[in-house]
């Protein structure tokens, strides 16, 4: 009995703690990365798509959560928030992204409001990076009616938030028109008005960086998507737009992506289509390691099935 106990047992921990190459996780289909590096783990939140195999629009309603000490192996947290985490909202757990800031986790996300039609963006909050996270503000944060460049009703989504050394914290969203603003210190609020930034063949996922000075704004160009990128002295630009960091997938035409630096070196999350039955809305995350040149730009990053060596932190279980 105490044998068999020891086995389910070691089962149980095997499925919670998995070893992993790319995609990252082969039994889920998941979708738009975002990255936290906090206290010697990195955590990806991951969009979980349910669609069916001859579905033909994405059915997406709660995010993921996993960490890793190492780059390889990955542990799985569950689902720290949903689309009913925020009332006012309908449907659609879209692409997000994550920040740390005076002990507190804020987490912004794409949603479809239940009464404004088109999609907004949200913001939820916890004291801990796997949650749970709650409604920050019990309304959202950008709603589409805010903004006015394009007719379309997803025109505000994939947010990226970005801190700066400063304390400054900025917000960039936006699919087909590049938008930002500043945030609050509490951040959320708006702190000023909504700007538009051009850039080149701009479609959607834009992700702002910061590696030894330079400012690095990359996003998904074109469409089918490929990951493209500028830099700049500052995080609202000038921009100078550099070129391509990934290419277009094989058959998914969206590419979301997060960079982030983690025990001495640099990785890119992106998703893509090669899990069994993967395709347009059934998408699976993946990650590789990312190099920066002497001139610092970002050199060209292939996909691949092994993904990156192990890297642990210290004290790393």
């Amino acid at each position: 009995m105490l044998k068999k106990t020891l086995v389910a047992a070691s089962l149980a921990a095997a499925s919670i703690l998995a070893h992993a190459a790319n995609p990252l996780f082969p039994n889920i289909y998941t979708a738009d990365p975002a990255a936290l590096v906090d206290n010697g783990r990195v955590y990806l939140y991951v969009g979980k798509d349910d669609a069916a195999a001859d579905a033909k629009d994405y059915l997406m309603k709660e995010w993921r959560v996993y960490s890793t000490c190492d780059m390889k192996n990955w542990k799985e947290h569950g689902a720290p928030l949903s689309v009913q985490t925020f009332g006012w909202a309908r449907a659609d757990a879209w692409a997000s992204d994550i920040t740390k800031r005076n002990g507190k986790y804020y987490f912004y996300s794409t949603v479809d409001h239940a009464t404004i039609p088109g999609k907004a963006i949200g913001v939820a909050v916890s004291d801990s990076p796997t949650g749970p996270f709650r409604d920050a503000r019990g309304s959202a944060l950008i709603t589409n009616d805010m903004t006015k460049e394009s007719d379309i009703p997803w025109d505000d989504i994939d947010p990226t938030v970005f801190v700066d050394d400063d304390g400054q914290a900025y917000l960039y969203w936006g699919n087909r028109v590049l938008k930002w603003a500043k945030l609050k210190p509490n951040m959320i609020e708006l702190d000023g008005p909504i700007h538009t930034q051009g850039i080149d063949n701009f479609t959607e996922a834009a992700y702002l960086h910061k590696h030894k000075g330079t400012y690095y704004l990359s996003y998904s160009r074109e469409f089918p998507e490929e990951t493209a990128y500028a830099t700049g002295p500052s995080a609202t630009g000038p921009w100078t737009y550099r070129g391509v960091i990934m290419k277009k997938n094989a058959v998914v035409k969206t590419i979301h992506h997060a960079i982030v630096d983690f025990n001495g070196k640099s990785y890119i999350f992106y998703h893509n289509d090669k899990l069994p039955g993967g395709g347009e809305w059934r998408r699976s995350a993946a990650v590789e390691e990312l190099h920066y040149n002497a001139d610092r730009t970002i050199a060209f990053v292939p996909q691949t099935a092994e993904g990156p060596a192990a890297n642990p932190s210290p004290n790393c279980r």
